[in-house]
């Protein structure tokens, strides 16, 4: 396999708000007060490590009061280690307490910060701004689940439209300090299958989820299939001119795709869990993960990086790769990834890396954070007892860093949950 395929890390750092309550990642993993992971994490031979430099915790309660002591120690070890940072400006957040995802002044004043983060740090030559704004927006305006708690198509197509701008002014800021700076710009990317009376719902959702990074690309024009829905949603036509007349394309599309992107609807919904009924007026349906439906499923990587790239045409890389089972599972999991973005690679995608995600582990993703239970999934690291200790999949990190491949062995090389047919909960024929 060609090695030149690098090997990417990350800090799950989220600070999300519920409520009028602020919670951090860093601070549950104990990352916030332990500078030694930095040494750590270079151990692993990562050649780039996505760093957070969030909003809320450098300006947290007003625009002007700027707190860089953590900051700048991290990212002045980082230089020494010699480990290149991707630097995060907001990562699931609604921004500090004087904004929010739905404030008309928010686009600009994130580009400020942006600038300022570009001042301090000159030298920093990528940037992701905001993480996964399209899941952001979903999650914040559409489902309700995190701050501002909105339900609505407008508050959706507000928040997205919002992140968007303040995209193109973080970027914008940042090159006037540093020309050359790149846009490493993430989100989910999965597909939506379904039943045939529903499968214009699934071509919505396929076609939404690319809307991100349509509309920083300047793309979402008159023709674009969303242009209607968007302006339906009190998105102003003045607005999407804007982003149009000022694109800002993405340097590298950063894909993080999970067993749980790829979704099934079915109108039967009478015959899934109560938790996956939804609807959208027109048709009552369940929204399940398609890995616990379709018999031939497949995880999406290679599907994923194979659409991202005849779309945009612009490198890729897989910018998280993680999975909440056993360590033997997550390491399967990783290894599907890293083959899939070979195999990629062979058919033409300029693959850059493929990024171990939440080094440190995570805490209640399995409630999408709207639970405080100390639900804890381990990564590379295990930092359940306050001090990181390297799992099955450091080990396999390093070797793939150095070696370009790794020795499955013993019980990691039997199949993975997502392959035995113990995974379907419900046996149903779907389209795509």
């Amino acid at each position: 396999m060609d090695a030149s395929i690098g090997i990417w890390g990350g800090v799950e750092c989220t600070v999300n708000r519920i409520g009028d309550s602020y919670r951090s990642q860093m601070v549950a993993s104990g990352h916030d007060r332990r500078i030694t992971d930095l040494d750590v994490f270079a151990g692993l031979k990562v050649s780039k490590l996505r760093y957070p430099v969030l909003w809320e915790n450098v300006a947290p309660r007003a625009p002007s009061e700027l707190n860089w002591e953590w900051s700048d120690q991290r990212l002045s070890r980082l230089q020494t280690l010699g480990v290149e940072p991707i630097v995060g400006l907001l990562h699931h957040g609604s921004g500090p307490i004087y904004t929010h995802l739905l404030d008309d002044a928010f686009p600009e004043l994130f580009g400020a910060y942006a600038g300022e983060v570009a001042r301090r740090y000159p030298w920093v030559q990528q940037f992701t701004p905001i993480n996964e704004p399209l899941t952001t927006a979903r999650f914040s305006g559409l489902y309700g689940h995190w701050y501002p708690h909105a339900r609505s198509d407008a508050a959706f197509a507000r928040a997205l439209v919002n992140q968007s701008r303040a995209t193109v002014f973080a970027m914008r800021a940042i090159r006037s300090v540093n020309p050359r700076a790149q846009l490493v710009a993430t989100d989910d990317l999965g597909q939506t299958f379904s039943t045939e009376s529903i499968r214009y719902q699934a071509d919505f959702d396929n076609e939404r989820r690319w809307l991100g990074w349509d509309l920083i690309s300047g793309k979402v024009d008159r023709t674009h299939p969303l242009f209607r829905y968007l302006l339906d949603s009190c998105v102003s036509r003045a607005e999407l001119d804007w982003l149009c007349a000022n694109p800002c394309p993405p340097d590298v599309i950063g894909i993080n795709h999970y067993i749980t992107s790829d979704r099934m609807l079915h109108e039967q919904w009478e015959h899934f869990p109560e938790c996956t009924w939804g609807g959208n007026g027109r048709h009552q349906y369940a929204d399940t993960e398609a890995v616990r439906v379709l018999d031939d499923y497949v995880p999406g990587f290679t599907r994923s990086m194979m659409q991202a790239w005849e779309r945009y045409r612009t490198p890729v890389a897989l910018t998280e790769v993680h999975l909440g089972c056993d360590i033997d599972d997550q390491v399967r999991w990783l290894d599907q990834a890293w083959r899939a973005a070979h195999e990629s690679r062979a058919l033409g995608v300029p693959v850059l890396a493929v990024t171990s995600w939440a080094l440190l582990g995570s805490y209640d993703w399995n409630s999408l954070l709207t639970r405080e239970e100390g639900h804890y999934e381990a990564g590379a690291f295990d930092v359940s007892s306050g001090v990181p200790r390297p799992t099955k999949i450091a080990r396999t990190l390093r070797q793939l860093a150095e070696h370009g491949a790794h020795v499955l062995s013993g019980r990691v090389l039997e199949r993975g949950w997502w392959e035995h047919e113990s995974r379907i909960t419900v046996r149903l024929t779907a389209n795509a």
